[in-house]
């Protein structure tokens, strides 16, 4: 007999969903998904039929409690791709991102743990003290290109090179490695030629494990060779990617979203800046209803599955809709001060092994801002900032601002 916690499986593949699906790709979602997720939930409940890009069906998972059952159970849910992959086209826009790689993400059971446990213990490795030292020197030499000016685009002048730049640190990667990964950085997101820009960025990702292999360093590439024979190149390069894809999506994306936060809304902007309200009360709030990985933690069910009334097909993505969960309201739904109980980090075998150092990140990285420019305000409506659409991220094109021209700081 089954229970709640033990979802129902069969061999045969139940009849395919046949009605129109929602559409996570559009311009309008991006615009509110808030507004699109309560739709979905009020149409379909907890699992929603969905596609992730154009032909590209999925399940969207929108119920806080279906998602624990499937985050908890990775032996029904397993997060490796590879049967699905075969299933879609060589120009899927997803793939990229959702295709199997080396990597803890995307494996499960021994592999999963191999990858896991390695870097896990890299990451735990990190000196926290030191590395506040380089966000707020990070920080402060990103504000002096622009504090004189009066106007700043956040996004790519602020979050986006600091993440790069703090990533490269932990990671050990020197100056001469970092322009390129840089320069292949820049062609993948101006769309120039993405496989060649793909291609040299493996290649400068590689020179660092090989470098590292060489001269080791007191840095998350030399921690992750430590152990002799657990990975061979190939593997190496995919853990450092991994760390990599982070670092260029998810970590500005918090330092975006938290800045809009507070210059948007007069609960965090007078309270953050008056001392009522904490950096970190800022940040949670935005891991509450606007996470930089809105949908998140997908898995592939290997036989159909029943969830609340709804067969899963088999080897079709299943995605955590984080923010949907979140904002449930058979939890509460929405923020309430002091609650960290969201699903921002993901939960059970898969859940983010870097938390730690993103709040530390993303927390220094506002402060210096809003300490180093004080009357900053955006320079458009906030309704008139523009998101990037995707159904699995969720920032800004750009953070338009302004403020009082200042001479710059000193660096610490």
């Amino acid at each position: 007999m089954s229970t709640p916690s033990d979802p129902v499986t069969r061999d045969a593949s139940p009849v395919p969903f046949a009605g129109p699906r929602v559409s996570l790709y559009s311009d309008e979602f991006a615009a509110d998904p808030l507004r699109a997720y309560g739709e979905m939930r009020s149409r379909y409940g907890s699992l929603v039929p969905v596609e992730l890009a154009p032909g590209v069906p999925a399940t969207l998972v929108v119920g806080y409690r279906a998602a624990l059952r499937i985050l908890n159970d990775p032996d029904h849910f397993p997060s490796d791709p590879r049967i699905w992959q075969q299933s879609v086209s060589a120009d899927c826009p997803v793939l990229p991102v959702l295709q199997w790689r080396p990597a803890a993400p995307r494996n499960s059971g021994a592999d999963h743990e191999r990858y896991r446990g390695a870097t896990t213990s890299a990451l735990d490795g990190v000196n926290l003290h030191a590395l506040q030292g380089v966000v707020e020197r990070t920080a402060v030499s990103l504000i002096n290109t622009f504090c004189s000016r009066g106007s700043a685009d956040l996004v790519g002048e602020y979050a986006a090179p600091l993440a790069f730049e703090i990533v490269n640190a932990i990671l050990g990667c020197p100056p001469q490695i970092s322009r390129k990964a840089a320069a292949a950085t820049a062609a993948i997101f101006d769309g120039v030629d993405a496989g060649e820009a793909n291609r040299m960025f493996d290649e400068a990702v590689l020179e660092l494990v090989r470098l590292k292999h060489t001269e080791p360093g007191d840095d998350i590439t030399t921690r992750l060779w430590r152990d002799a024979g657990r990975f061979d190149e190939f593997e190496m390069m995919h853990q450092v990617l991994a760390l990599y894809g982070v670092g260029m999506g998810p970590l500005p994306g918090l330092v975006i979203n938290s800045l809009r936060l507070i210059l948007s809304d007069d609960r965090f902007g007078e309270g953050v800046l008056g001392g009522a309200k904490s950096t970190r009360d800022a940040v949670d709030e935005v891991l509450f209803t606007d996470p930089p990985l809105p949908n998140a933690s997908v898995t592939y069910p290997r036989h159909p599955v029943l969830i609340d009334g709804t067969w899963l097909p088999a080897h079709q993505p299943v995605v955590i809709s984080l923010t949907g969960c979140n904002n449930d309201p058979d939890i509460g739904g929405g923020y309430r001060a002091g609650n960290r109980a969201h699903l921002a980090w993901g939960a059970g075998p898969h859940a983010c092994p870097a938390k730690s150092l993103a709040y530390l990140i993303a927390q220094s990285a506002v402060e210096q801002l809003l300490d180093a420019l004080p009357e900053v305000e955006l320079a458009v409506a906030a309704d008139e900032l523009i998101w990037r659409p995707g159904a699995l991220h969720r920032t800004l094109a750009e953070l338009p601002v302004v403020f009082p021209p200042s001479p710059p700081l000193n660096i610490p």
